[in-house]
């Protein structure tokens, strides 16, 4: 086991450790708050805070390598040294003294980047989702969205004044026809063009790593809605930036620009920086600007994320400016512009794709249910014009842990998603290729995976349904010793909870 992985285990056994029984005589506030992070370490998924110290990178969003070449910061100290005089907070909100000349021109340069009448720069993808889907569906409205909807829109939609909000199956076409004709149908002021739709994509899911229909669900939405009161919102967070011409987004890639409403892309991403913009009309916004509560009641965005989104900006738009490391590049020893890192990309994944696909272990191990990518069984990447960089692993129930453990053994950050962030029975890890990596780092990861794949193999061979593959088994060793620290022989945990006992059921999947 490498260092590395050795520390983010000790990590992890350590956050498993349940608290609240041995708080009996101590505040009911703080206890009520153990009790319920105790649900998660009971079930081994109480999540702690890991300081980066993987030895290759196929989780972070720093997908085209703006921040790991260091060419964001050299560009970001730049801008510093060319503003002297800047003001490090905004001193207000926007509609106070918080609105500054540079915020002003940033926004500009970017409606003018994405032709479009509106640019509105917000703190993050939660602030902008949280505004649009809070102001912008009117009484009487009704919110169709897709059913993998990132969490951030969600939360903005259960403030919305929306008369009712209705989901389709992602990605699928025929729901979508389905639930807009019945919106049609039950609701005569929308039927009748008083009344609108508001429509919620992603244009790249960031679970699942596919790829909405959004010219299909386009063409439905004008046939059913013909008076034009059907209207999208698309979530570009994770296509920005990695697809369409200079990196501006699928919906650019598709030329869809003037059918969509409004556009939401974040800079935390591929841009590597922090912060959102919402694109729009300067109607849109002008309501968010005076009904968005999230941004009427916060300090604008301070400088530095300003800063920091428009070096990176310029570095995306230049094709000549950005350049990625020769020593990051590897096997190539050339540098990359922009542009060529987003090609690297895309021949990255499709190389993972190719490598993991083709190996033995992996075929028997997904003809018996232990691992799948569900995106991808049908083995036709390589007649799509573009791919997501966001490949997730699916495991079976439990196994996703399991999984992890194995790779961050062999120095590699693969994160293990599960309920209630996925559906249950959807356990997986998320996996999120780097136009940084080399092809040697995508043969590593090929190798850990189907070395993993080949212990479960056996392990069901075996019969025996108490065996762990050896990483996790050492994760769980962990976690009883932490669990036994202050206990009687090794047993119990200062607070009666049998700490051997628990790492053993959470295991074996019986807690």
């Amino acid at each position: 086991m490498t260092e590395t992985g050795s520390v983010w285990m000790a990590e992890w056994a350590a956050a498993q450790k349940v608290k609240a029984p041995s708080m009996k005589n101590e505040s009911v506030f703080y206890r009520n708050l153990e009790e319920e992070l105790d649900l998660a370490r009971q079930t081994g998924h109480s999540l702690p805070l890991h300081l980066p110290n993987h030895e290759i990178d196929f989780s972070s969003c720093d997908v085209i390598g703006l921040g790991q070449s260091g060419a964001l910061r050299k560009e970001f100290l730049q801008e510093l040294a060319d503003n002297p005089n800047f003001h490090l907070g905004a001193g207000g909100s926007r509609l106070m003294d918080g609105h500054t000349r540079y915020q002003d021109k940033l926004e500009r340069e970017i409606a003018e980047m994405f032709d479009v009448e509106s640019a509105l720069v917000v703190h993050s993808g939660w602030t902008a989702n949280q505004a649009i889907f809070s102001t912008i569906p009117r009484p009487g409205d009704v919110i169709v969205y897709d059913e993998l909807m990132h969490a951030t829109a969600l939360a903005g939609m259960k403030v919305s004044l929306a008369l009712e909000q209705r989901l389709f199956r992602h990605n699928d076409v025929d729901s979508f026809i389905e639930v807009l004709e019945e919106v049609r149908d039950s609701q005569p002021q929308i039927r009748s063009g008083k009344r609108c739709v508001i429509i919620a994509v992603e244009s790249y899911y960031s679970m699942d790593g596919d790829i909405c229909p959004l010219r299909e669900l386009i063409d439905a939405a004008k046939e059913i809605f013909p008076l034009g009161n059907a209207q999208f919102v698309v979530d570009e967070a994770h296509s920005f930036g990695v697809v369409g011409p200079k990196g501006l987004g699928f919906v650019s890639e598709l030329g869809l620009e003037k059918e969509i409403a409004i556009r939401m892309h974040t800079f935390g991403k591929a841009l590597s920086g922090s912060g959102a913009v919402i694109l729009s009309n300067n109607t849109v916004r002008w309501m968010l600007i005076n009904h968005a509560k999230v941004l009427i009641c916060s300090v604008a965005p301070p400088f530095t994320l300003l800063a920091a989104a428009r070096a990176g900006l310029r570095l995306m738009r230049s094709e000549e400016a950005q350049k990625v490391s020769a020593s990051l590049i590897g096997a190539y020893g050339v540098e990359l512009n922009a542009s060529q890192a987003r090609d690297r990309l895309q021949y990255l994944t499709k190389l993972y794709l190719d490598t993991l696909t083709s190996n033995p272990i992996y075929k028997k191990a997904n003809a018996k249910g232990l691992l799948r990518m569900p995106m991808h069984e049908e083995e036709d990447w390589h007649d799509q014009p573009f791919i997501t960089h966001i490949v997730p692993i699916w495991t079976k129930s439990k196994h996703a842990h399991y999984l992890s453990f194995h790779l961050v053994s062999d120095g590699i950050n693969g994160t293990p998603i599960v309920f209630p962030i996925v559906p249950k029975g959807e356990d997986r890890v998320r996996l999120i290729m780097h136009s940084y990596n080399t092809e040697e780092d995508v043969k590593t990861l090929v190798n850990s995976i189907c070395s993993w794949a080949q212990e479960m193999l056996e392990i069901e061979a075996s019969g025996d349904k108490n065996r762990l593959p050896k990483a996790a088994q050492r994760a769980f060793d962990l976690m009883k010793k932490v669990a036994a620290e202050d206990g009687v022989d090794g047993t119990k945990e200062t607070n009666g909870v049998n700490g051997t006992n628990r790492a053993n059921e959470i295991a074996n999947g019986t807690m």
